[in-house]
């Protein structure tokens, strides 16, 4: 399956954050199939309080209709997010978006309410 593609610039950046890449892609059972989430990725909080781990699935945002590649995007997020608690899995679900989507579509007082409603963790 192809990569997204600002694929690579969230990994470097997530790298640059001191994230570990632990999987790309991310490969979790969901039923009789398997779920590819774009990147796996944890960093040390310290001895005490063990690594945090998260998921991170990544968008480009390029169709021709924004809020058409939200439905998708909102959509595949929450797919992926139940298919995670249906594992003995600690990692959190991000959604990593490029600067220019954020800027035209998530800062619509519409959008935004959804981001909140739906639990949407954004990376951009």
């Amino acid at each position: 399956m192809a990569k997204d593609l600002f694929h690579d610039a969230v990994r470097r950046a997530l790298e640059k954050e001191n994230w570990i890449i632990t999987d790309d892609p991310l490969v979790i059972p969901a039923g009789l199939r398997n779920l590819r989430i774009d990147l796996g990725a944890e960093r040390l909080l310290g001895a005490a309080r063990g690594a945090e781990k998260i998921a991170v699935e990544i968008k480009s945002f390029l169709d021709d209709s924004p809020v058409t590649d939200f439905h998708k995007a909102l959509g595949q997020f929450q797919y992926y997010e139940f298919a995670l608690t249906q594992l003995p899995s600690d990692r959190t679900l991000f959604l990593a978006v490029p600067t220019d989507a954020y800027e035209d579509l998530f800062t619509d007082p519409f959008i935004e309410n959804l981001v909140t409603h739906y639990g949407l963790r954004l990376i951009v």
